[in-house]
C-alpha cells in the first residue's frame, strides 16, 4: 500500500462568513494505482472523466508504469549503515513529538529489506553530503572570497545553518531623507527562506548532488538539481501545483515547521519577486534574487554607526543639501551662522566619509547626498 506522507494538505478557508475545509492532494509518483490483490489491469485501475469513473485502458496503464519513479530515495540503499539520528530526534522533541522505538519506521527510513535508505542517510548525524555557500566579489563567479560547507550533518541542521547564514548576510541599506531615515533589506528573507527550503526538499538527491547557494555583489542565486516533474508544466509550477519529489523529506520538513502547505513557497516568493526570477533547465532550477539596493539608486556605503556619530553642524549641512542641492557654501555659512572655513572643513569630512558628493562644476554643480549601509 503506497504511503501518503507528504502528499496531502488540509487548510481552513473562510468565504462569505462560512468556513470550509480544503483538502489538497498531490499527484502520486507510484502510478498507476490499483485495487489491492487485482494487479494492474483495467478492472482495478481507474481514471476520472468529468463526474464519472472509467476503467484505465491497457496502453495508459503501461505508459504510467513506464514513468514510475523506481529509484525514489526510499528505495535507494544508504551508502552507510552505521547511522545515528541524535540531531533529528532533538528537533522532533523540541516540537513536542514523543520519540519511541518505531520512530525511524514512521519516517520511512528503511528499504523493504530492512536497510537504511538514502532518506535516512540525508537525515543522519553524519554523512558525506556537502552543501556549499559561496560568496563572490563581483557579479560573476570569477573571484571567490568565501566558501563555507554547511553539510556533512543532518539535512535539517544543514538547512537551519544555511538559513542562519542567509539571515546574517541580509544587510540593511539606509538612505537619509531628512527628517526621516529609510531602511531596506538586501532581500526579502521570507521569500529567500522559501526558496532555500524548496531547493533542499525538492532536490534530486538520487544523483548525490546538493543544491548550490551563491551570493554575488548584486544578487543571491539558488540552484537545485533536477528540473520540474515531467507531469508538471512551468505554469502549474509557478501556480504552486507540483508533486513533492521526495515525500519522505517533505513529511519531516513539515513536521518540523520548515514547510507549510504544499506549493505555498512558490506563491510566497512571487509575492515579492517576478516570475523571471525562476529559470528552468532540463536538469536543474535556478532562482535569482536581485538585491534591493538598486531601489535607492546610490553608489557608496555608509555605516549606521558613522551616521549616528555626525555632529549637529554636519547633520544640518546634510539636511540643507537634501532640501536644496544647489545651495552654496556661503549660504550654508549664513544659515548656520558659522564661518565659511567651518563649512568647508565639515563638507570635506562629509565627502571623505562618503556621505555627500559634488556633482558638476563648482558654480553650476550640485550636492548629492549618498547615505546607506
Amino acid at each position: 500500500m503506497p504511503s501518503t506522507l507528504g502528499l496531502f494538505d488540509v487548510a481552513i478557508l473562510e468565504k462569505d462568513n462560512k468556513k470550509y475545509i480544503k483538502v489538497i492532494v498531490a499527484r502520486g509518483n507510484e502510478r498507476p494505482y490499483y485495487l489491492k490483490g487485482m494487479g494492474m489491469t483495467p478492472d482495478s485501475c481507474f481514471i476520472r472523466v468529468g463526474s464519472s469513473i472509467q476503467s484505465m485502458p491497457n496502453d495508459m496503464i503501461n505508459n504510467e508504469f513506464s514513468k514510475r519513479t523506481r529509484n525514489s530515495l526510499k528505495n535507494i540503499i544508504s551508502p552507510k549503515q552505521d547511522l545515528t539520528f541524535s540531531q533529528l530526534k532533538i528537533y522532533y522533541e523540541e516540537k513536542g513529538f514523543s520519540i519511541n522505538n518505531n520512530f525511524l519506521n514512521q519516517l520511512e527510513l528503511y528499504t523493504d529489506d530492512g536497510k537504511f535508505n538514502y532518506v535516512a542517510y540525508l537525515l543522519a548525524d553524519n554523512n558525506s553530503v556537502s552543501i556549499l555557500f559561496g560568496k563572490y566579489e563581483g557579479t560573476n563567479s570569477v573571484n571567490l572570497i568565501e566558501n563555507e560547507d554547511f553539510g556533512n550533518c543532518s539535512l535539517i541542521k544543514a538547512t537551519k545553518n544555511i538559513l542562519n547564514k542567509i539571515k546574517l548576510e541580509n544587510k540593511i541599506f539606509t538612505k537619509i531623507e531628512y527628517p526621516e531615515r529609510k531602511e531596506i533589506k538586501m532581500y526579502d528573507y521570507d521569500a529567500v527562506r522559501e526558496a532555500v527550503v524548496n531547493a533542499i526538499v525538492h532536490n534530486d538527491w538520487s544523483n548525490e548532488y546538493a543544491p548550490k547557494f551563491e551570493m554575488f555583489s548584486d544578487k543571491l542565486v539558488i540552484s537545485s538539481n533536477g528540473g520540474i516533474q515531467e507531469s508538471t508544466s512551468k505554469e502549474e509550477f509557478l501556480q504552486g501545483f507540483s508533486l513533492p519529489k521526495n515525500k519522505e523529506l517533505m513529511k519531516v520538513f513539515r513536521d518540523l515547521d520548515l514547510v507549510e502547505q504544499m506549493g505555498t513557497g512558490i506563491i510566497r516568493i512571487l509575492e515579492s519577486y517576478d516570475k523571471s526570477s525562476f529559470e528552468f533547465f532540463p536538469n536543474f532550477i535556478r532562482v535569482t534574487f536581485p538585491f534591493n539596493e538598486n531601489k535607492f539608486n546610490i553608489e557608496k556605503r555608509v555605516s549606521v554607526k558613522t551616521l549616528e556619530n555626525l555632529t549637529e553642524i554636519q547633520n544640518s549641512i546634510i539636511s540643507l543639501m537634501s532640501d536644496s542641492p544647489t545651495i552654496t557654501q556661503d549660504k550654508l555659512a549664513r544659515l548656520l551662522d558659522v564661518s565659511i572655513r567651518t563649512i568647508q572643513r565639515n563638507i570635506k569630512d562629509l565627502i571623505e566619509l562618503g556621505i555627500v558628493e559634488r556633482i558638476g562644476a563648482t558654480k553650476k554643480g550640485e550636492w548629492k547626498v549618498i547615505d546607506r549601509r
